[in-house]
């Protein structure tokens, strides 16, 4: 009769300890499984109003660059915008977007009004791109390296902090690498 209070007890204070754990665990660390492979290949139309779709070539043609995935209806995305285009403004870095499932008329309007940071922009309309790229929502940053590789991933909003402290740093040194 008595084990038969104790199982509850007991089957609570696991799922109590299994919850305590989870709470430590850092969403924005999730490991990328793409980490150090080529990205995957993609071929993205322009998003509306824009000259330059992306894919797979523009990312693997010997420069250092970075990748965001934003989405008009993103309010973490008109977050980061500002220090979009800063990168944009100082030139150091090629920004590219992919515009994630969004609305064209939604994207071209988002973009036209907050200004546009990204060197090019592919339209991933029906997010087949994200899934390969394993976006888990957006905003989500990658730093692709010369030889077209993932080299880092950023899940969320990007901050000062981290875009000065991890990402442009980054960027620097792979851009210092020999090829």
């Amino acid at each position: 009769m008595r084990l038969g209070y104790a199982i509850p007890v007991v089957v609570f204070f696991a799922l109590a300890v299994a919850l305590y754990v989870g709470l430590g665990l850092k969403p924005r660390d999730i490991p990328s499984a793409l980490i150090d492979k080529p990205v995957p290949t993609f071929d993205l139309a322009a998003v509306k109003g824009r000259d330059m779709g992306l894919k797979t070539a523009d990312l693997n043609n010997g420069e250092v660059a970075l990748v965001n995935v934003f989405a008009s209806w993103c309010g973490p995305c008109r977050v980061e915008h500002p220090l979009w285009m800063d990168v944009q403004a100082a030139g150091k870095v090629p920004l590219h977007g992919i515009n994630y499932k969004d609305d064209p008329d939604n994207a071209a309007k988002w973009l036209d009004r907050f200004g546009d940071p990204y060197t090019r922009t592919g339209a991933d309309r029906n997010g087949r791109v994200g899934i390969d790229w394993g976006v888990y929502g957006v905003p989500e940053t990658f730093v692709i390296d010369r030889q077209g590789r993932i080299r880092y991933k950023h899940v969320g909003v990007m901050t000062r902090d981290i875009l000065d402290g991890r990402i442009l740093p980054l960027v620097r040194q792979l851009q210092e690498q020999k090829q």
